[in-house]
């Protein structure tokens, strides 16, 4: 769950969705390569931020209700394992 963040995480996705279309439009009229790999890191920059504000909410809520219950260890362990694979992009 995402409870404190998922207003903020829904507008920046449909925010997004509206860059993407952006995007395919810039492609579709042939516009300048440099232009569209701005949009596109745009984009992408844009869903990173929306990745830490789902990493925040996992870390407040269920890493954090783990530790207190004294089983934290599997979600700090699971919580490394979802940063590692944001990071390497899998």
């Amino acid at each position: 769950m995402y409870k404190s963040h998922k207003p903020r995480v829904q507008a920046r996705l449909k925010r997004i969705e509206g860059q993407i279309r952006g995007v395919q439009k810039m492609v579709d009229e042939d516009r300048y390569c440099i232009d569209v790999l701005t949009q596109v890191g745009a984009a992408k920059a844009a869903l990173d931020a929306v990745a830490l504000l789902l990493l925040q909410d996992h870390t407040e809520h269920w890493v954090v209700d783990a530790i207190k219950a004294g089983d934290g260890a599997q979600k700090v362990l699971e919580l490394n394992q979802a940063v590692e694979r944001l990071v390497r992009g899998r």
